[in-house]
């Protein structure tokens, strides 16, 4: 197989924007190499069928390990196995986070490239946002981004009225540095059509590039190294075992696989690598650490006086962040509460009809809780051992009852009485040890894995703040896992900035 000058593993979104990017080169050779194929299911265009596509053949599917902080439950976490990862499966929100998110990952790294002045022209670069070309929000990138109007559910209407009356602030989107209040969600919609990453970044003229081959359907076992260098890559192809050559590898495969095909390829944990019977060829304890996930609480469940219309966007209509016990107050958001126009609860609830009831949910933006991941044998094919150790830490669960009481709060206003005959869901609570009963057995993901690759300044970080794999001189890491800490909100936007950044510093031969 030819030669390449960059080969980048996983065709999810940090991926395919690299190999968009980095093909702008004529005279450098890329190659992208996705485990799935094409994705060809008219849903995904769907905006509100997002929930039913979870379990297709296109989802990676994964399970995490029995959770003790929600009840011993076991989560499913949906990963988009297709060109366009995670794009093709997510709820489409596009929110950048707040600029104190990103000041801790510019302390983390030492480098002001990862704050949110760092980080901004990126985020213009990649939006075509309905609010472009005021400085603030981006207009003419590859990815729309779409803050509704008229579109809005009027039970979304009426949660964003509870909500200001409350003291939140009404704020125009997510996405100019003030997070806290109460807006629509800015949607990765256009024309009532989910825009993935795959459809914005490789387009047909950028797949038609001589100098950019795409490779479906190979899935990437391990990496060939030679002394500090990581030389080629062992996949499994169509048509059998492969070896694909380059200078540059990237690693795009997201929070979960990134971390995995370096422990496969003996680069991790030592103890971990032993007990999967792989040896250590570079020591490097924290690869598959330090993981992290935003959880929500559906929900806080209400019998609709009326019946609810359909969503004509997402379901998921407005998140409003705010301090905990405090709606006037402002600054770094620390809880999230959601209004979901149709009746959204865990599985260890009964969800009423569609259009009998709508759901508030809630959560924390910056969860303390750390879990790890873990490979248990040397192919890909094994299992891999996920434990997110959620709600483990009692600031997390104290900011989760906060949560709960803030739904609450806006869910019994006024504003939101033309909607509401009753609450269904939680129900009389007495005490904080039902409150987190009730939150422990209504916890779902917001499918935002992160962290097991964490970028730093340290030396024990797994990247450097170049994304540099430590003990590598050639390998890097761009996606999801690097990201030391959460941001307030989803992490979509924030992972294709991530990746826009190092881009541009490739691109200028840095």
């Amino acid at each position: 197989m030819a030669r390449y000058d960059v080969a980048i593993v996983g065709g999810g979104s940090a991926g395919a924007l690299l190999a968009a990017r980095l093909s702008e080169d004529a005279g450098r050779q890329v190659v992208l190499v996705e485990a799935g194929g094409e994705p060809d299911d008219p849903d995904i265009a769907v905006p509100q069928a997002w929930p039913a596509l979870q379990g297709r053949s296109y989802d990676w599917d994964y399970r995490t390990e029995p959770q003790p902080g929600t009840a011993g439950r076991v989560h499913a976490w949906a990963r988009g196995k297709a060109l366009g990862g995670s794009s093709l499966l997510h709820a489409m929100g596009h929110m950048r986070g707040h600029p104190a998110d990103f000041a801790a990952w510019a302390a983390a790294t030492g480098d002001a490239r990862w704050s949110w002045e760092g980080l901004l022209p990126a985020f213009l670069a990649i939006e075509d946002h309905s609010l472009g070309g005021d400085g603030v929000h981006g207009k003419g990138g590859p990815l729309p981004v779409t803050l509704p109007g008229e579109d809005v559910s009027p039970v979304a209407r009426a949660f964003i009225e509870a909500g200001a009356a409350l003291g939140l602030p009404s704020i125009r989107g997510h996405n100019t540095g003030e997070m806290v209040g109460v807006t629509p969600n800015s949607l990765t919609i256009r024309d009532g059509r989910r825009i993935t990453v795959a459809e914005a970044w490789l387009t047909p003229a950028v797949r038609a590039r001589k100098n950019l081959t795409i490779l479906a359907g190979h899935l990437v076992r391990r990496l060939k190294l030679d002394g500090n260098r990581a030389v080629a890559l062992e996949a499994a192809g169509p048509d059998g075992p492969v070896e694909i050559t380059a200078d540059r590898i990237i690693l795009s495969a997201g929070a979960i696989e990134s971390p995995a095909l370096l422990m496969r390829s003996g680069i991790g944990p030592q103890a971990v690598l032993a007990e999967a019977g792989i040896a250590c060829r570079i020591a490097a304890p924290d690869v598959g650490r330090n993981l992290q996930d935003h959880l929500l609480g559906a929900g806080n469940l209400y019998a609709a006086r009326r019946a609810v219309p359909p969503s004509q966007l997402q379901h998921s209509e407005s998140m409003a962040y705010m301090r905990a016990g405090d709606f006037s107050a402002g600054g770094r958001p620390e809880i999230v509460v959601g209004c979901g126009v149709a009746p959204i609860v865990s599985e260890r609830f009964t969800a009423p009809p569609a259009g009998a009831a709508y759901s508030l949910l809630f959560g924390v933006t910056n969860p303390s809780s750390r879990g790890a991941l873990r490979i248990t044998g040397p192919e890909a094919g094994d299992r891999l051992v996920i434990d997110p150790c959620y709600l483990q830490t009692e600031r997390d669960r104290k900011l989760f009852r906060a949560a709960l009481a803030a739904a609450r709060e806006i869910g019994h206003r006024r504003e939101m009485a033309e909607w509401r005959e009753r609450e269904l869901l939680p129900g009389p609570l007495e005490t904080d040890t039902g409150i987190d009963r009730f939150i422990a057995e209504a916890a779902i993901t917001h499918h935002h894995p992160s962290g097991t690759c964490r970028m730093g300044g340290d030396d024990h970080s797994v990247v450097d703040p170049d994304l540099r794999l430590r003990g590598l001189d050639n390998l890097h890491v761009v996606d999801a896992s690097v990201i030391p800490t959460l941001t307030a909100g989803p992490i979509h936007a924030s992972v294709l900035a991530v990746a826009e950044t190092f881009a541009r510093k490739a691109i200028a031969g840095a």
